[in-house]
């Protein structure tokens, strides 16, 4: 017998693979392809408090071995998303991570009770819907002159504290690899009581367009995702693996058995996977199958007999 399950904060997840926020919408449209409770989890669409449209001009532009994107968080907001998509969510058998974020700490607050009074009130009624929050600090500070609060150790630690009050659902914290220092930033997430951490976010990166002789992007710059990270996102999840007892969700670059199992080497309970979503819209079915081939063929019973090995 393969077992692919693995439980994080009381979560349960019944295979490793997550499909990661904005690369999956709520589930919906790719739960018309393939049958998504074969999913470990989805961390759902980002979300804020109010409603955001999002950028405009350019979004998304592939780039050799991966994407730049700048959708700029357009989603419903919080309090649409509990009314809208949570009836959905209660029906689903995966781990179900409502991912937040805002430009303001009282934002961030306020997002995160909403989503804990809904919360417990269906856990009353048997109709749970979210499971576990997961705390996206990219977002910029708005009253801070618009650096994200995952840039500073100082400024993320306010948040991750001010949350981890506000809710007692379990709270994982996605981290940026633009902070300062990614690993003194995840033990700063362990030190304030957060359940895990999810790394690496995009990187921030560049596309000019020669002839117009400016940025594709309006907000000149956009967050680079794809296989052109993952070196670079592996080494980041091995050195946090390394300085944190928290279960940490791996992501980068993701498109095979083999990338999934290398991230579960270098330390993750589970992995995120994003761009790769838009390369094969099936994509969540052709991992999890591919991971258990790939334990059969290697003789491995669990995945906690290579986790953290290297």
């Amino acid at each position: 017998m393969i077992d692919l399950s693995c439980s994080i904060a009381g979560v349960h997840f019944k295979n490793p693979v997550v499909m990661a926020s904005g690369t999956f919408g709520f589930g919906r449209e790719y739960g018309s392809l393939y049958d998504i409770n074969r999913l470990g989890g989805i961390s759902g669409k980002g979300l804020t408090l109010h409603p955001k449209e999002g950028n405009h001009g350019m979004r998304v532009f592939e780039t050799p071995s991966g994407m730049l994107n700048s959708v700029g968080l357009e989603n419903p907001g919080v309090a649409s998303f509990l009314c809208e998509e949570c009836e959905y969510w209660a029906g689903l058998k995966l781990a179900r991570i409502a991912n937040l974020g805002g430009n303001t700490l009282e934002e961030y607050v306020e997002g995160a009770r909403l989503i804990e009074e809904d919360a417990l009130r269906r856990r009353v009624s048997g109709n749970q819907a979210v499971d576990m929050i997961e705390l996206n600090i990219s977002c910029p500070n708005v009253k801070a002159g618009g650096m994200a609060y995952g840039i500073k150790t100082a400024v993320a630690r306010e948040v991750v504290r001010e949350i981890r009050q506000a809710t007692t659902l379990p709270l994982m914290v996605k981290l940026s690899p633009n902070a300062e220092d990614i690993v003194q930033m995840a033990v700063m997430c362990e030190e304030e009581g957060a359940d895990a951490v999810s790394l690496v976010n995009t990187f921030s990166a560049m596309k000019i367009d020669i002839y117009k002789r400016r940025s594709v992007f309006d907000n000149l710059y956009a967050g680079l995702s794809g296989p052109a990270i993952k070196p670079i996102a592996l080494r980041m999840v091995h050195q946090v693996s390394k300085a944190v007892t928290l279960p940490i969700a791996g992501m980068g670059g993701i498109q095979c058995a083999e990338d999934i199992v290398e991230y579960i080497m270098a330390g993750a309970a589970v992995v995120q996977v994003g761009t790769h979503n838009f390369v094969h819209l099936r994509a969540g079915e052709q991992l999890v199958d591919g991971l258990q081939a790939f334990m059969e063929r290697e003789g491995i019973s669990s995945l906690d007999e290579i986790r953290g090995i290297v």
